[in-house]
C-alpha cells in the first residue's frame, strides 16, 4: 500500500488475482517507441510474473524486447498500455518521485556495464546509493563492507575500478545491488563483459544469494549458461512472450510452456 507520504510498503501485498506469492505481475503491457520517421512496438501485450524468490532468465534474439520489458518492470520506462504491479503495487499509481524512491529502496541492478566511478574505490561505490538516499556515512560504509563481504571482496575494499578484475568489477556492482536488502535484483546481460570462467563464477555467486538470502532476480541474457542456472527461462520473440521452460512456472494463464 502507499502510506500518506508516498512510500510504498515493504511487505508483499496481494494482488487483483490474489496471489500473494507472485512478487512481479504485468498484463497486457505495452511499449511503443517514435523513432521520428515510424513507430516500432516494443512489447505487444506482454503477460509476466514471477514468485518471489524465484530466479528467472528473459531470452530472445536481439531486438526482441527483453531489455525494455525489463525497463517497463522495473519502473525506469513507463508503459503504453496495460498493467505493473510489484510487491502488490501498481506502479502507474505512483507519482514519479514515489515510483524513484521505491526503485532506491526495493530495487537492485546489475548491467553489462558496469558503471562503476572510477575516482572511488570498490566501498566507496557501494556505498553511494546509500548516501544518496540519506543513510548516514557511518552506517552507509558498515553496510557497504558487509555488501562486499558477502560478494567476497572484503580485501578489495580500498581499490579503484581500475585495479580490479572484469569479474572483481562485477562483483563490485553486485554490492552496489544488494547494499539496500533490495526486494527484487534486476541484471541486464549481468555476464556479457566476461570471459565464461568468469561468468560461471558469477552466477554460482548469484545462485548461492538467491538460495541463501531469498532473493528474486529477474536476469535479460543471451548467455544459455546463464539460463542453465535459472529456475525458469522466459522466451520473447518480435515483442512478445513466445513460451517458457523450468519448474516454477508462475506466469499468468495463456502463456505457452513446455
Amino acid at each position: 500500500m502507499v502510506g500518506r507520504d508516498g512510500d510504498v510498503a515493504a511487505t508483499a501485498a496481494t494482488g487483483a488475482d490474489g496471489a500473494a506469492d507472485r512478487i512481479i505481475r504485468a498484463e497486457g503491457v505495452v511499449k511503443t517507441y517514435d523513432t521520428g520517421t515510424s513507430k516500432v512496438q516494443a512489447l505487444r501485450g506482454v503477460d509476466f510474473a514471477v514468485e518471489r524468490g524465484e530466479m528467472v532468465a528473459v531470452m530472445g534474439p536481439s531486438g526482441c524486447g527483453k531489455t525494455t520489458l525489463l525497463n517497463c518492470l522495473s519502473g525506469l520506462d513507463q508503459v503504453d498500455a496495460g498493467t505493473i504491479w510489484l510487491e502488490g503495487q501498481d506502479l502507474a499509481k505512483l507519482s514519479d518521485r514515489a515510483r524513484t524512491d521505491y526503485r532506491a529502496r526495493r530495487m537492485g541492478f546489475i548491467f553489462q556495464v558496469y558503471n562503476l566511478l572510477p575516482v572511488l574505490n570498490a566501498v566507496e561505490n557501494v556505498e553511494l546509493p546509500l548516501l544518496v538516499s540519506g543513510v548516514r556515512p557511518k552506517a552507509a560504509r558498515v553496510k557497504a563492507e558487509e555488501a562486499l563481504a558477502t560478494v567476497g571482496l572484503q580485501e578489495w575494499a580500498r581499490h579503484r575500478p581500475a585495479g580490479l578484475s572484469g569479474g572483481q568489477r562485477q562483483r563490485v556492482t553486485i554490492a552496489r545491488a544488494l547494499v539496500n536488502e533490495p526486494a527484487i535484483v534486476w541484471g541486464d546481460e549481468p555476464t556479457g563483459a566476461l570471459d565464461s570462467k568468469t561468468a560461471n563464477e558469477l552466477m554460482e555467486l548469484l545462485r548461492t544469494l538467491n538460495e541463501r538470502q531469498g532473493l528474486t532476480l529477474v536476469l535479460v541474457t543471451h548467455d544459455a549458461g546463464v539460463g542453465d542456472r535459472c529456475d525458469r527461462i522466459v522466451r520473447m520473440r518480435d515483442g512478445q512472450v513466445v513460451g517458457q521452460t523450468g519448474h516454477r512456472l508462475a506466469v499468468p494463464a495463456g502463456v505457452a510452456t513446455g
